[in-house]
């Protein structure tokens, strides 16, 4: 089985389709979808879809770019908010200096929350990180410091310094699309260095399909592509790659009941 833990379903792109974008996911052998939250305003509609499909879970946060609109959000606001059962996970939060289109004040502000919350709640934080790997390292030691976190580093595109800073820091890196780019030898370069243990894959659907189907828009069901090259680049055949990722997915997100998917 592989697992998605990182898409979008609530996204408009897939309104028309979403039954059938959930059965093309189970036919290519994804059995988890953790569905991420960008805004704690939309919270409702996340949970409404993990709530009606039994294989998917949800995250509660607010998403760097979207920071300066939630600073009002507190970590006890995520933490309650995270009590329904299928709240698996705290954010995504982060910084994004790439497109800044939050103040960086607000992105680090919002992250710090986001790490309250996921230190309190046992829960995962997911991390979004862009083009802010100097910052984002200073902030998870800073923060690790007052206490330990589990988190995963999403979407990892960032610099060899940040997943070494995540792995010595307990977290996760979890790869996307991106790494089957043509242009992307320094990432798969970088995957080749974590440990077995702490990689997850994922799709951030409908973003960033990966090869072959690069162009189109992104869905679960593609992660397996990504599951592929990571296997190539790290050693593992398919199933051991399969299976690895996904007994990392439910160590790191312990809230999913295992019990439910042999």
């Amino acid at each position: 089985m592989l697992v998605d833990s990182h898409c979008h379903l609530d996204f408009a792109d897939f309104d028309d389709e979403r039954p059938a974008i959930l059965e093309r996911a189970r036919a290519a052998g994804v059995g988890l979808m953790v569905t991420i939250s960008t805004r704690v305003r939309q919270f409702e509609r996340v949970r409404a879809i993990a709530d009606a499909h039994e294989n998917v879970f949800c995250s509660v946060g607010t998403h760097p770019h979207n920071a300066d609109e939630e600073l009002d959000v507190t970590a006890e606001d995520l933490i309650r908010l995270a009590e329904h059962p299928k709240v698996v996970a705290i954010g995504e939060a982060g910084l994004d200096y790439h497109y800044d289109k939050a103040p960086r004040a607000a992105q680090a502000e919002g992250l710090r929350t986001h790490i309250a919350a996921a230190r309190q709640s046992g829960l995962p934080l997911v991390i979004h990180a862009r083009a802010a790997d100097d910052d984002m390292i200073a902030i998870l030691e800073e923060e690790t410091g007052k206490g330990a976190f589990p988190f995963i580093l999403h979407c990892f595109s960032s610099g060899a310094a940040l997943a070494v800073a995540g792995v010595r820091l307990g977290g996760y890196v979890s790869f996307s699309g991106i790494l089957t780019f043509r242009n992307s030898q320094e990432l798969r370069d970088i995957a080749a260095t974590v440990p077995h243990d702490r990689l997850l894959v994922e799709t951030d659907a409908p973003y960033l399909a990966p090869v072959p189907k690069r162009g189109k828009r992104n869905e679960p069901a593609f992660v397996a592509h990504t599951a592929q090259v990571l296997a190539e680049t790290v050693g593992l055949d398919p199933a051991a790659l399969a299976a690895t990722t996904t007994d990392n997915f439910f160590r790191l997100f312990s809230k999913v009941p295992r019990s439910l998917f042999p």
